[in-house]
């Protein structure tokens, strides 16, 4: 049974540039582990580019994650680097365009092709040709984590409301695929944690044309997520491989 690296694992975050995963990224430097950053611009983000001039040990590559070509190129980046990622976690999500031309279908008459498929691109595929490019560059010899971040709409027993026809089924695909992931990789990465994990509806720009009818307590700020997330990826054991576990810890059924 593998325990948790009670030392400062190196962390890959996508989607590092915004939200959650620029939370994320602030949290573990802040505790002064080495963070690989990776998202579209991560180069040239204001915010990645501060945590840098204040000596942090931050390396930043830029990544389209949808392209498969390019994640061939990360994990080369991240060997050239001699680096080796304890803990993968993937934070990249799309719900909706900047514009709004592409948003959550409230009726069939919403669901389109082009919406099917940038969902699905970025929430099921991405997690599992993250994995398949990146896991190979994990250390073999300790625990370790890959992490990915889905969504309690992506239960399908949980689905009482219906709508969101292509992000509930992306997030449900995305579910699906790490699960058979956390079955594979039980006998060839026996020292691999592999979770799903659902952070709560947070202040991002992501929720936020979805956030008027949500509680106060239960929007969390990117700061309070990236705790809670920390929290389970860093306590992560053995008994939690192939779980999909949201923010307080609970499992959340399939």
């Amino acid at each position: 049974m593998t325990t948790p690296n009670t030392s400062s694992p190196t962390r890959l975050i996508t989607g590092a540039s915004s939200g959650i995963g620029l939370a994320l990224t602030r949290h573990w430097l802040n505790h002064d582990t080495p963070v690989i950053a990776v998202s579209r611009r991560a180069s040239s983000c204001p915010a990645l580019l501060h945590l840098q001039k204040q000596g942090m040990p931050l390396h930043c590559i830029d990544t389209d994650l949808t392209d498969e070509t390019q994640l061939s190129t990360l994990a080369r980046q991240v060997r050239q680097l001699g680096m080796a990622p304890e803990q993968i976690i993937n934070s990249a999500g799309w719900l909706h365009d900047s514009d709004a031309t592409l948003k959550p279908e409230k009726r069939l008459e919403d669901v389109t092709l082009h919406g099917l498929q940038q969902s699905f691109a970025l929430n099921a595929f991405v997690p599992v040709l993250l994995a398949r490019h990146l896991i190979p560059v994990m250390p073999r010899d300790r625990h370790t984590v890959f992490a990915s971040l889905s969504a309690r709409v992506g239960s399908i027993t949980d689905n009482h409301l219906g709508g969101w026809y292509s992000y509930r089924a992306s997030k449900a695909a995305q579910n699906q695929l790490l699960r058979t992931l956390a079955i594979e990789t039980r006998r060839r990465y026996p020292n691999l944690c592999v979770m799903a994990l659902h952070p709560g509806t947070t202040d991002t720009p992501l929720s936020e044309p979805f956030q008027r009818n949500v509680p106060t307590h239960k929007l969390f700020s990117p700061q309070r997520s990236a705790r809670q997330l920390a929290a389970l990826i860093d306590g992560a054991d053995d008994n939690d491989h192939g779980r999909f576990i949201a923010w307080d810890g609970s499992d959340i059924p399939w």
